[in-house]
């Protein structure tokens, strides 16, 4: 089986590649435009693998795109390439409707023209997989039930309105023109090789290093955690499982407030990094500093994921303690990959090579 993966040197299309080469015999052909979040660092455990290989390419490039179906003819598309930093979003909000939008629109065209020359039977075996955000729902009361793959949409930022979009767009092309298409929704990803920015990575980082960790508003926010080992598994049992025209939402089961997973990192910190304490600090929990709250903030996220359980099987495997646990120490034993990130010389290497 031949898998096209978008996004795949980002942090879920990394951790879905590392999985596939190690546990299947597939064979991926990863297709990432390199954007500030891509690192092929990321990869360098598989990328000698005669089963992998790595194009550069925007999704926005319609003759690049329809020319890597024809000559590397999937039997399944996994879609993960997407802008998805809220703040960013918030701030320019230009680069998330071109490629979150435009893009999954070029890469439906591709793929419908690529579906019309295949034969009967590799018809039937196609999908096409596009993995979306449980922020396209908007948020929920705090005694609200969790989201389930019938909740209206109703996004709160310029990404996940530009999530939400391409989420439509993908259904309108399974109704309208028959693509096999499967839409996953999930929580709150959080893991090894994730980028710095990211909430989690952020505050382990900035504890290691003495800065402050920054709380929006009073911290009682609350998402779903799921570990992104977890989450891979869950997209390789959708595309090989999951029936055309559905959509699944995958959750973690792990809801908590923002301040407590800070608090929780803390803790954590004392107990495998005492050592790497900044000097002068007395507890790590003494760098927490609330910040004024994010605009839009949504309150609360939730996940009903009976419906990927019951149908095809799937649960996650790591709670938030084993799975937090799993990442802070990857963090303190991989320094080299994220010192690289930090100090912009990856960066450079990016650019270096686009020109």
């Amino acid at each position: 089986m031949r898998l096209l993966v978008t996004g795949g040197a980002g942090f879920i299309g990394s951790a879905l590649i590392r999985k596939i080469l190690s546990n299947t015999n597939m064979s991926v052909l990863n297709v990432d435009k390199l954007t500030y979040a891509g690192n092929l660092d990321s990869l360098l455990a598989v990328e000698g693998s005669s089963r992998y290989e790595f194009f550069r390419c925007d999704i926005v490039d319609e003759e690049a795109v329809e020319e890597l179906f024809l000559t590397y003819r999937p039997n399944a598309v996994i879609h993960l390439a997407a802008e998805s930093h809220v703040d960013r979003s918030i701030d320019g909000p230009a680069d998330f409707v071109r490629t979150n939008i435009l893009g999954t629109f070029t890469l439906l065209q591709a793929a419908r023209k690529y579906y019309r020359t295949l034969s009967v039977s590799e018809a039937e075996g196609f999908r096409f997989l596009h993995v979306s955000t449980d922020e396209v729902f908007g948020d929920l009361a705090p005694h609200d039930s969790p989201f389930d793959e019938h909740h209206s949409y109703n996004p709160s930022s310029p990404y996940s309105a530009s999530k939400a979009s391409a989420d439509h767009l993908v259904r309108a092309w399974g109704r309208t023109y028959g693509l096999p298409v499967i839409i996953t929704n999930c929580s709150n990803n959080y893991g090894p090789f994730q980028f710095p920015e990211k909430f989690i990575a952020h505050i382990i980082l900035n504890a290691l290093h003495g800065k402050p960790l920054p709380i929006y508003g009073n911290g009682t926010q609350i998402r779903d955690w799921l570990y992104v080992d977890d989450h891979a598994q869950a997209l390789l049992t959708v595309v090989a499982r999951g029936v055309p025209g559905s959509s699944y939402n995958i959750g973690g089961g792990n809801e908590i407030r923002n301040i407590d997973v800070v608090e929780t990192i803390c803790r954590a910190l004392e107990d495998l990094a005492p050592n790497k304490k900044p000097k002068g600090l007395g507890l790590f929990r003494d760098l927490i500093t609330y910040v004024e709250d994010r605009p839009g903030h949504d309150t609360r996220y939730a996940i009903n994921g009976a419906k990927i359980k019951d149908e095809l099987e799937w649960e996650p495997s790591e709670n938030f303690e084993t799975g937090l646990r799993n990442t802070i120490l990857w963090y303190l034993d991989n320094s080299l990959w994220w010192e690289r990130i930090l100090s912009g010389e990856y960066e450079m290497e990016r650019i270096g090579d686009s020109n």
